[in-house]
């Protein structure tokens, strides 16, 4: 038999957010209108981060803090190694690439990993899920301070040679950190309701998102973006993005080895450590930047977070076929009938399945993040059936 192609699909959203940007090029809202997308853009941000406080589970967090050192190294790579690679990625592009764009570049640095993928790619490639959960809640929970106050220091400063701005973080506290502390305080009141409508409430994810960047391009193309950004520039940032994931990932595989991590807690140092968010990302930057310069700054987000896809898919796959074989009864291969074999990564669908491969690792899943469990590993097994197309 031929050796596998893994060549990952194009991410749905990315498609959508191309759209969004197409829509809001041509039809870009102005003046009143425009006011009224800005104000209805902060409300659906406020209701995202309350929904994202909601869904984050404490046990889930409890569970998995215990390995600390793990947990310290997604954190160092996600806050310390990423934004000291964007400060040398911007002061190498310094004189040839447009400095709104730059501070993108380094923006985008400083922004906590993903949770869902970095989750569904840890368990494709057979890594330390339950130790993937809390390290990418914590970056995201710790994110909504660290972010901010390193945006701040780093690009606001530099920017304009003046101190800290606390007037942007004050609006990251309103829109954002507020929101989501009172969502999740408000967990034992909603929480059961909103795991168990985890679908449902995907779109206002997604349509957040979107809304925010039709606003931003829609502001961005009122200012002039088109007649500022050329081809050569979108060039440059994907060039810069692949060079910032490469030293990333390739540094994040060299303290692995050093802390001589096992292959489960590697894999976790790999995919959470290497990732940004553009769910939090696009939020904060119309947090903290002016209307009509968060177009520039999210687009070399936009290209990363493709990337970032496709490029974790790919190595994803690659370590799911470098692991060493389940023990018999462990699993069986997702999109199989009971009793079928595929070569390839195993993936737990059903509630059985999942708890005998928790059991199997000494694993304990707590009754309240089962569902969302269960949510990450489906999804999991439709990117799964999409790379062995």
């Amino acid at each position: 038999m031929g050796r596998r192609s893994y060549i990952p699909s194009i991410d749905p959203f990315l498609l959508c957010l191309i759209g969004v940007v197409t829509v809001a090029s041509i039809l870009p809202v102005r003046g009143a209108i425009a006011g009224a997308f800005d104000i209805l853009a902060d409300l659906a941000i406020a209701l995202l981060f309350f929904l994202h406080g909601a869904k984050l589970s404490r046990e889930a967090i409890v569970q998995g803090i215990g390995n600390w050192r793990l947990h310290a190294l997604v954190l160092a790579s996600t806050y310390v190694w990423f934004p000291l690679t964007g400060l040398a990625i911007v002061a190498i592009s310094q004189g040839w690439l447009d400095p709104l764009l730059g501070s993108g570049v380094l923006f985008l640095t400083l922004l906590p990993s993903t949770v869902q993928s970095s989750i569904a790619f840890t368990a494709m490639a057979r890594g330390n899920v339950a130790a993937a959960v809390c390290s990418a809640s914590l970056s995201n929970m710790l994110g909504i301070v660290i972010t901010p106050l390193l945006a701040g220091l780093l690009i606001h400063s530099r920017a304009s040679g003046q101190g800290f701005d606390w007037h942007a973080v004050r609006g990251i506290v309103e829109q954002l950190l507020i929101p989501f502390v009172t969502g999740h305080l408000l967990r034992p009141l909603i929480g059961s309701w909103v795991d168990k409508h985890k679908k449902i409430l995907m779109p206002v994810d997604r349509g957040s998102i979107l809304l925010v960047v039709f606003t931003a391009f829609s502001a961005a193309v009122v200012n002039g973006i088109w007649q500022r950004l050329e081809f050569a520039d979108l060039a440059a940032l994907l060039i810069l993005s692949g060079l910032v994931l490469a030293v990333i990932m390739g540094a994040n595989a060299l303290i692995a080895k050093a802390a001589k991590l096992p292959r489960e807690d590697a894999v976790v140092l790999l995919f959470c450590g290497s990732k940004k968010s553009l769910v939090s990302g696009v939020p904060m930057a119309g947090a903290l930047f002016a209307p009509a310069q968060v177009g520039m700054v999210v687009l070399p987000l936009m290209i990363f977070h493709q990337l970032q896809l496709f490029v974790c898919a790919y190595l994803a796959a690659r370590y799911a076929k470098q692991a060493p074989e389940s023990e018999p009864g462990e699993t069986r291969p997702a999109g199989t009938g009971p009793g079928e074999t595929r070569p390839g990564a195993t993936i737990p669908l059903s509630d059985e399945e999942i708890a005998q491969a928790a059991a199997a690792r000494d694993l304990t899943i707590p009754a309240e993040c089962t569902p969302g469990v269960s949510e990450n590993l489906a999804l999991l097994a439709s990117h799964a059936e999409q790379l062995r197309r």
